[in-house]
């Protein structure tokens, strides 16, 4: 199995665990650290990732030319829009739905998933292109798979600060593709020499960087 899937799967097995935390369920009403997610829905959006990945895995119709990962960021709306966007709308209504069972449950469903994905992931082709039906554009699977690490390395630390739990600890199997998808990200947003400043000289540096 390729190194992006096997990331993936760790990166997951640690999103479970972080899900099932007793901090987690105790907390599960409260505001989140991020502006207008409740823990319950930023859980939620975070376990959604492994239904986004069952999503791609069983289609099996045409799918298009895969497009390269800096343009599926370019092309998705919710990455510079405000909050109020409907892409960030519809993905903060998605966790609280996700979550609307309760923490038990969705622990479990998550679970499920993974233990699926994980009998699933090694048999695929290493060339295999999945079609995002909710984008309507495809993307190789293993560079899916990296966006879903993001996803999972992102909102994890969000959830863990939301709840007063630590960071979950990562491989560098898992850090190293996500700090360099991201970095990525961010020169193609502000630019090579706003990167390099923010890394290097702090005198100079601009007020934010952010990938998103």
């Amino acid at each position: 199995m390729g190194e992006s899937r096997q990331s993936y799967l760790v990166a997951a097995e640690s999103a479970v665990s972080l899900l099932g935390d007793p901090a987690v369920a105790a907390s599960w009403d409260k505001p989140s650290a991020l502006t207008e997610f409740s823990v319950a829905g930023l859980a939620g959006h975070l376990a959604h990732q492994f239904v986004r990945v069952g999503d791609v895995l069983t289609q099996n119709g045409e799918v298009a030319e895969p497009i390269s990962l800096l343009e599926h960021y370019s092309r998705s709306p919710w990455v510079q829009a405000g909050l109020d966007h409907e892409s960030n709308l519809g993905i903060r209504r998605g966790g609280e739905a996700a979550a609307a069972a309760g923490p038990a449950v969705l622990v479990e469903r998550a679970q499920a998933m993974l233990d699926l994905q994980s009998s699933v992931l090694p048999g695929e082709p290493a060339d295999r292109v999945v079609h995002l039906p909710w984008s309507g554009w495809s993307l190789r699977l293993d560079d899916f798979l990296l966006t879903r690490c993001v996803e999972l390395v992102v909102h994890a630390d969000d959830l863990a600060a939301s709840v007063g739990l630590p960071t979950p600890a990562l491989p560098a199997m898992v850090i190293d593709p996500v700090v360099e998808l991201l970095a990525k990200l961010a020169v193609h947003r502000h630019g090579p020499t706003a990167v390099i400043r923010t890394l290097s000289r702090a005198e100079r540096a601009p007020a934010t960087i952010s990938a998103f």
